[in-house]
């Protein structure tokens, strides 16, 4: 029994090494989102919500743009596993180029939808100060998508520290322009929620050109740098990108929109349930993001076996991650519900947002495992370019399943807020299991056919 753990036990030391670097930088992506917060939450529980809501909507529309750019990681893993330098060079300048072009377009429906943002059946004290946040906020995907399309290269070649100092620095520059802008020092305007929009901007600005430099600077990258001449551009890559990266787009805009979906519902009962809904959204984010880093590492190493046409390391190696999760989000669902009562005043002093939002990190604390289980068993599917399939499971999960819990025990029962974390609940729930099944039965075909 034990030797049979220790099969998978053995790969912890190295999926945590590979893994660390894009936990860290995913936290600090979140770091910024979680200062912003909490330097508006100083402002006031109305300033939160209104951040919430333009962060919502913002945070869709980012979910299909970085479900394309997650393309990018087995693709370039699995080239890579084969030494092929040639088919990985071609693959990431296709995806700049893709990524760049997808961070417009999202940058232009944003830009239109902001028209729209009176018809959402939300507080008008919260509307008004979303619109002038939103129409800067909106333009930052750009920098985001052509950084995502860098970090996602270089995590396919199990480079994954470089995103974690760019995002470093990002968090520096987010919290020294936000500080002066929010809150006006020195020579600078108060300008609150349009201030902390505007560190946003420049921060994420900072966070792109600095990761090109980083990569520019390294001779690993220099093969796969070379500048792109028209005649090198062939549909065929730009196929393979979105064949693979629309269905996992369509999977993180699934997750993200049912979060998204409990932010408009909590607005619908009010401002107060609203900011608690974010503030607990937010700690759950900071957990997940843990989660996310194991599942980037994940996609790289099964994707390396893949290119193999190793099935059983690639299944066990899988298992031991699924495993290591399970271990990881267990502690972290003990130590929310030890802190539920504290954690909240981090954003605010607001005694009923404070208290509306300990419940909710009750919720929180029982979902830790089924999130962080599904996102690194997706992980494990996409490093199997596994991705038409899981999108249908995860909508199933979602939107089939979680969501009309969300809206019937939030809006028609007296649970309120908490009624639409069960639905979190179970849609996350919903979603591990049905991805598991997949997994499970696609790799003992696997292993059976070789």
């Amino acid at each position: 029994m034990l030797k049979n753990i220790s099969n998978y036990t053995k790969e912890f030391p190295y999926n945590l090494r590979l893994s660390l670097p894009v936990m860290l930088g995913s936290l600090g992506h979140l770091m910024v989102s979680f200062v912003d917060n909490i330097m508006i939450g100083s402002l006031g529980p109305v300033e939160l919500a209104a951040a919430s809501l333009g962060n919502s909507i913002f945070f869709i529309a980012l979910s299909l743009g970085i479900g394309f750019s997650f393309a990018i990681t087995p693709l370039i893993a699995e080239a890579d596993g084969k030494d092929n330098t040639q088919k990985g060079r071609k693959i990431f300048q296709h995806s700049f180029l893709l990524m760049t072009l997808i961070g417009f377009i999202l940058a232009i429906g944003l830009y239109i939808f902001q028209n729209f943002l009176d018809q959402l059946d939300q507080q008008p004290e919260v509307v008004e100060l979303t619109k002038p946040y939103f129409s800067i906020v909106i333009f930052t995907i750009i920098p985001i998508m052509m950084f995502q399309s860098l970090r996602q290269f270089a995590d396919g070649l199990s480079q994954t520290k470089y995103a974690m100092y760019a995002i470093v620095i990002t968090n520096v520059v987010n919290i020294i322009v936000n500080y002066m802008l929010i809150y006006g020092v020195w020579i600078f305007p108060r300008l609150e929620l349009v201030g902390a929009a505007i560190g946003t901007l420049v921060s994420r600005l900072v966070m792109f050109f600095f990761m090109l430099a980083i990569l520019r600077s390294k001779k690993k990258f220099k093969p796969f740098l070379e500048r792109i001449k028209r005649k090198d551009l062939h549909k065929i890559y730009y196929k393979k990108i979105i064949s693979l990266g629309l269905p996992t787009s369509l999977q993180m805009l699934f997750e993200v929109g049912l979060f998204s979906g409990s932010i408009w519902l909590a607005g619908k009962i009010g401002t107060f349930p609203q900011a608690a809904n974010q503030i607990a959204i937010q700690l759950a984010s900071a957990t997940f993001m843990i989660a996310s880093g194991l599942s980037v590492a994940t996609t790289i190493r099964v994707g390396n076996q893949k290119g193999l046409h190793q099935y059983k390391d690639l299944r066990r190696i899988a298992f031991s991650n699924f495993l290591l999760i399970f271990l990881i989000m267990f502690v972290f669902a003990i130590l929310f519900a030890l802190m539920k009562d504290m954690l909240p005043w981090i954003f605010t002093q607001n005694i009923e947002v404070v208290q509306i939002a300990s419940g909710l990190l009750i919720l929180a604390a029982l979902f830790q495992l089924s999130d962080g289980l599904q996102v690194v068993i997706i992980g494990s599917l996409r490093g199997m370019q596994d991705v038409k399939v899981p999108t249908i499971l995860t909508f199933i999960a979602y939107w089939l399943i979680g969501f009309p819990v969300s809206y019937y025990f939030g809006l028609h029962t007296s649970l309120g807020t908490k009624g639409i974390w069960v639905g979190l609940l179970t849609g996350l729930s919903a979603s591990a299991l049905l991805l598991y099944i997949r997994f499970n039965r696609l790799t003992k075909k696997l292993i059976q056919s070789k």
